[in-house]
């Protein structure tokens, strides 16, 4: 009698689907829409109730590898650049002021030339480490590079400081890492089939942004920055922001977001918004995770999200950065399976038979 209440129950959340009212009892979620992913990858989705070992019990250790793909996909030029340090003690040498693994990565998306893009993947790593708050307080060291980086490009004389570039980055020291995000790049964690996003997309039209934006002076025509921008925060662009020092409501200040690795967290996707225009987080993180429990390398996966992508018909260029925590692939997950018996009511197949016949 339960089992046939609690059908009952889903009939009629159907129904409220139907007449447009919010269901009762369903979980949203956003799913792949690509055929060749649907049949098996999107059973992986729907884990929830997973607890993480505690912070202080745990012995995990994260060991970084990571694989990359770019393409120019349908624009004319190549304007993204990116940068993988799977290991910051050897890239670093001497210049190294910790002990436990770190590891660092970047994606930027160029506009309006690839000076900026280019010039930023280069210097920035350089600027956090050399800052006086680094290592001991990273969060300050990684925000006053962003700046660092940004006045130095418009300094550079032999560059053409009119181009822009988004930022994203990922500074991983042992467990803890810290994403830093300036435009509307995204970063992805992969946590036993979720996708959890550690980024917000800096769109002209997000409300905090907008607000941020006006009370500068600024507007947004069209969803643009002073109709001219589709990104409410860039390094480079010179001729927007004026002279240094000035207030300009565009801005180069990174957003953070710093958590704790344990052994849940599997792998981290990184994007350009040629990806995320046409793919879901939830969508990338179930490709990716499906395709490391065949063949477990981040390559194969980022190439297979930029292919993707293309097959979807992004109108930009294509940068992903797939950066796993562990040398093992993921492991199965086990969805338990009811073996309760289903059925429905005289009333609910009436309800039901309504609906359809209502279609």
């Amino acid at each position: 009698m339960e089992d046939q209440n609690n059908d009952d129950d889903m009939l009629g959340s159907l129904i409220q689907m139907n007449t447009g009212k919010p269901p009762r009892n369903f979980s949203l979620m956003r799913h792949c829409n690509s055929s060749t992913f649907l049949a098996e990858s999107e059973l992986d989705i729907g884990i929830v109730g997973l607890k993480s070992p505690s912070d202080e019990k745990s012995g995990f250790l994260p060991i970084f590898r990571s694989g990359s793909c770019s393409e120019k996909g349908p624009k004319q030029y190549m304007e993204d650049e990116y940068i993988c340090v799977d290991n910051l003690h050897e890239h670093l040498g001497v210049a190294a002021e910790f002990s436990c693994p770190g590891a660092f990565y970047g994606v930027f998306d160029g506009h309006g030339g690839i000076d900026a893009a280019s010039f930023i993947r280069k210097n920035i790593l350089n600027y956090i480490v050399e800052d006086s708050h680094f290592p001991s307080g990273i969060r300050k060291a990684v925000k006053s590079a962003f700046v660092k980086a940004d006045h130095a490009f418009a300094d550079a004389a032999s560059l053409d400081s009119s181009s822009g570039t988004t930022a994203l980055t990922t500074l991983i020291t042992g467990r803890t890492m810290l994403i830093a995000n300036a435009g509307d790049s995204r970063a992805v964690l992969g946590k036993r089939g979720r996708a959890i996003e550690l980024s917000k997309d800096h769109k002209p039209n997000c409300t905090s942004e907008r607000l941020r934006i006006e009370k500068l002076g600024g507007v947004i025509y069209d969803g643009y920055l002073n109709g001219q921008l589709s990104v409410a925060r860039a390094l480079g662009d010179w001729h927007i922001k004026g002279s240094k020092g000035s207030k300009c409501p565009l801005s180069s200040e990174p957003e953070l977001e710093e958590i704790v690795l344990t052994e849940e967290d599997e792998f981290l996707i990184m994007g350009c918004d040629g990806l995320w225009d046409v793919m879901s987080s939830q969508c990338a993180v179930t490709m990716v995770r499906k395709e490391l429990m065949a063949h477990n390398d981040p390559e194969r996966c980022s190439r297979l999200l930029v292919k993707e992508a293309l097959q979807r018909n992004t109108c930009d260029n294509l940068t992903v950065v797939v950066v796993c925590f562990s040398p093992d692939p993921p492991p199965k997950i086990e969805i338990p399976r009811s073996h309760k018996r289903r059925s429905i009511s005289a009333e609910g197949l009436d309800l039901l038979k309504g609906v359809l016949n209502g279609v």
